[in-house]
């Protein structure tokens, strides 16, 4: 009897254990996104903070990186490079479909790898 409750009790500190990840509330992120100019920056801003959770989003035109501040909790930086590639700019795992990618302005079609 005495050897059943340790056993229970050991599943439950472990389960307890498991579920105990913390996400972080702040994490910080620099991602690659294709784009050519400050239509591009608004569009790309925007796109992020579409995306619930993300607390920063600045994209620099000269080196195509988005910072990010993104609560872990409520977002993930998939949900925001989903959210990228849907207004047709491409990152590095995630591309826009053609379709996305037709819809932007002349000046905003960049080079597609």
């Amino acid at each position: 009897m005495k050897n059943i409750f340790l056993g229970i009790m050991m599943l439950f500190v472990a389960f307890s254990a498991h579920s105990q990840e913390k996400k972080n509330k702040n994490a910080q992120y620099d991602i690659e996104v294709n784009g050519n100019c400050e239509q591009c920056k608004k569009r790309i801003e925007k796109a992020a903070f579409s995306v619930a959770g993300v607390k920063s989003a600045e994209w620099q035109i000269d080196s195509h990186i988005l910072h990010l501040i993104i609560n872990e909790e409520k977002c993930s930086l998939a949900d925001v490079k989903k959210a990228l590639a849907k207004v047709g700019h491409d990152t590095e795992d995630v591309k826009a479909s053609d379709e996305d990618y037709q819809k932007l302005h002349t000046c905003c079609k960049y080079e597609r790898k």
